[in-house]
């Protein structure tokens, strides 16, 4: 499923000029061998490489789940995984990343406003929760999201799980 939305409302560049994205939420089946790639890379480039943290970044949840992404014309700029409602009904919002070159333009809540909306779209009722850094645990409260638990350690890195207020 492809989803074009460029335009009004998009983050700006570091010069202050709006971001041209184009928006793709696929399932693993519709991903290109190039798109799929992109996505992979990106993720062992900020998850292992850059937050310096070897994990089994291929866990078999994929398969099962919509892919968010983000494209611009350097390529992909921001993606975020969502997966099917959980044995408790639950759809969980993870591997949420922006890459390098677009950070720092409001990219990251425009991604999430996006997830947030698909979900809802295509797991209706369903709550929404995701298990967020406890460094960004700020950020996804601006959003809407509250802490629910104690904060956990998953591959070294402390983490707070959260659920959407509103959904």
């Amino acid at each position: 499923m492809f989803i074009d939305h460029p335009g009004a409302g998009t983050p700006n560049d570091q010069s202050g000029l709006p971001l041209s994205l184009n928006w793709r939420l696929d399932a693993f089946e519709a991903l290109s061998t190039h798109s799929l790639y992109a996505i992979l890379r990106a993720r062992v480039d900020i998850f292992i490489v850059e937050q310096t943290c070897p994990y089994p970044e291929l866990d078999d949840e994929d398969q099962t789940a919509l892919h968010l992404q983000g494209w611009s014309a350097q390529g992909l700029s921001a993606y975020a995984r969502i997966l099917p409602p959980d044995v408790e009904q639950r759809v969980w919002i993870g591997r949420v990343l922006v890459t390098n070159a677009a950070r720092g333009t409001g990219l990251g809540s425009e991604l999430m406003r996006r997830a947030m909306d698909a979900t809802r779209t295509h797991f209706p009722g369903n709550p929404i929760w995701l298990g967020a850094q406890l460094r960004l645990s700020g950020f996804y409260q601006s959003l809407g999201f509250v802490p629910e638990g104690l904060p956990y350690l998953e591959d070294d890195i402390p983490h707070q799980k959260m659920v959407l207020a509103s959904a």
